[in-house]
């Protein structure tokens, strides 16, 4: 019991006062090697809650894929939840569509924040582990334009027509590479019966790209992608979200790989993405309630 009480004490004592670990584990070893019963007995101790002490604060490695769809707010939540946890989030950034292909073939990652859809697919198919999901935000798909430009009326179908019809060049995620708003947009055209004449002048951004960045850049002067998406570009206005029954929304959601080593500290991290501290800040950054 005392022996037990001791290595605690040193524990907090290392944590709280921030002591150098290798100094103290070097003075720690000539009292081991160079003194007696008592000396030796008292430097393993200490080395031994030295070490365990490190190996907490060291933290654990979570690997993420995660859509760009959410990157504004996840940057942002990340940091907090890493500084909060003490451990680390190694994020790779990419599409929907790419990172459930890649779950489906067997490289699931810790956690993974794509849809809903995928989420419950991959549920389904034992990739991702039952009980472990959760809905994060919602995010409709939007016109913007470069800041301060004129805003054109989307208010209807055909004021949405006549704008794009107007406009020199529309920017959109590529339909083929898989991105949701493209891919919507696409169809979108379709019904307008003006999918010719947009693709003719369509610009697509680089995958898992923000085609904000081609307002911008004055590549293009209409834009359609996620509200999230567009207004965490600086340069860019959100005119607003495509009318009526054209509009259409990803719903996003999280879930744990069903073998990842760090289940437990993704299911943290998982619930700290549905607090009401995170769902503020999803919100301040255009994500609706999911």
């Amino acid at each position: 019991m005392r022996t037990s009480k001791f290595v605690s004490a040193i524990r907090l004592l290392v944590s709280r006062t921030r002591l150098n670990v290798t100094r103290i584990g070097h003075v720690m070893l000539a009292y081991i090697i160079g003194g007696n019963d008592m000396t030796r007995t008292v430097g393993a101790l200490v080395t031994l809650a030295i070490c365990l002490s490190a190996q907490v604060a060291s933290g654990a490695e979570i690997k993420v894929y995660s859509t760009i769809g959410v990157k504004s707010a996840l940057e942002e939540l990340g940091s907090k939840f890493e500084k909060e946890s003490g451990n680390k989030l190694n994020i790779t950034w990419g599409l929907i569509s790419a990172f459930t292909k890649r779950a489906q073939e067997g490289d699931v990652p810790d956690v993974l924040v794509v849809s809903r859809a995928s989420i419950d697919s991959l549920t389904k198919d034992g990739k991702i582990a039952a009980g472990s999901d959760a809905t994060l935000s919602k995010s409709v798909f939007a016109i913007g334009v470069k800041r301060g430009a004129p805003k054109p009326d989307i208010s209807s179908a055909e004021s949405l027509k006549s704008a794009l019809l107007a406009a020199r060049a529309v920017g959109y995620s590529d339909p083929a590479a898989g991105g949701a708003s493209g891919v919507h947009f696409a169809k979108v055209i379709e019904r307008l019966g003006i999918a010719a004449d947009v693709k003719a002048k369509s610009k697509f951004p680089p995958p898992a790209g923000f085609v904000g960045t081609l307002l911008v850049s004055g590549e293009v002067d209409i834009a359609v992608q996620s509200k999230p998406e567009l207004s965490s570009t600086e340069g860019v206005d959100v005119v607003g979200p495509l009318p009526g029954d054209l509009g259409s929304a990803t719903v996003y959601a999280a879930g744990v790989g069903t073998s990842s080593p760090n289940s437990e500290t993704g299911k943290a991290l998982i619930k700290f993405l549905i607090s009401p501290e995170a769902q503020t800040v999803f919100t301040a950054h255009g994500f609706d309630p999911p």
